[in-house]
């Protein structure tokens, strides 16, 4: 087993995609951007790709989960 797995439990990619989607989380409870800035900003230039990610992650779409966690 590879190190990166056996210290996380996923792979790297899935590892960085874990924490592009924890800050995208964050992001959209705390600041009033759209989803096309946060996903840039978090590192990805494909939006659908990145709400695909963020879905299967979270089981919210980003819209859904901006309105139930939203802090502003």
């Amino acid at each position: 087993m590879q190190a990166s797995v056996a210290a996380t439990g996923d792979t790297p990619l899935v590892y960085l995609q874990r924490i592009r989607v924890e800050m995208a989380k964050r992001m959209l409870e705390t600041e009033d951007a759209s989803f096309d800035e946060i996903v840039y900003r978090v590192g990805y230039e494909d939006t659908s790709a990145f709400r695909k990610i963020f879905l299967k992650q979270t089981g919210l779409r980003p819209t859904e989960y901006k309105r139930r966690f939203q802090k502003i």
